[in-house]
C-alpha cells in the first residue's frame, strides 16, 4: 500500500493518457496506487495527477492539453514503469479482480524477485515485483 508518511520520490514517470480519467481509475482501483491530487481544467482535461505507490510516485495527464512536454511525447510510444510491491500474489489478484491486462502471472525470478506484468488502459507496461535497488546514501 502507499506510503503517506512524506519525504520526496527522486523519480516521478510522467505518462500521458487519452483518457487520463480512466486510467487513474484502473491505477487507483486495480493497480492499489493512491490519489494524491488531480486537477482539472474547466473541460475535464487532466492537467496533472500525482499518484502514490509506496515511497514513489507516478505523474499522470491528459494528451493533448497543450505545452512542451505534451508535444514532445506526442509520438512517444508506451511507456514500461517498475513498480516495488511486498506481497505480488495479493497485488496480482486485486489486478486480475478489476479486469486489468495480465502479461505474465506471479512468477518467481532467477534473480530473487517475484513479478507481474501488466498492460494499462493505453498500452504502457506496468512490473510489479519485489526486488527493490540498494540505493546509496
Amino acid at each position: 500500500m502507499a506510503s503517506m508518511g512524506g519525504g520526496r520520490p527522486g523519480i516521478c514517470p510522467t505518462l500521458l493518457y487519452t483518457d487520463a480519467k480512466a486510467a487513474i481509475r484502473q491505477l487507483t482501483e486495480g493497480l492499489g496506487f493512491t490519489e494524491l491530487t488531480v486537477y482539472e481544467a474547466a473541460d475535464g482535461t487532466v492537467l496533472h495527477a500525482e499518484l502514490l505507490q509506496g515511497n514513489g510516485a507516478v505523474m499522470i495527464a491528459s494528451r493533448g492539453r497543450g505545452g512542451p512536454f505534451d508535444a514532445a511525447m506526442r509520438d512517444a510510444g508506451p511507456a514500461g514503469v517498475y513498480v516495488v510491491v511486498d506481497d505480488v500474489d495479493a497485488h496480482h489478484r486485486r489486478a486480475a479482480a478489476h479486469g486489468v491486462e495480465i502479461l505474465m502471472p506471479p512468477t518467481d525470478q532467477d534473480y530473487g524477485s517475484r513479478e507481474y506484468l501488466a498492460r494499462d488502459v493505453e498500452g504502457n507496461i506496468w512490473n510489479f515485483g519485489t526486488y527493490a535497488p540498494e540505493l546509496g546514501v
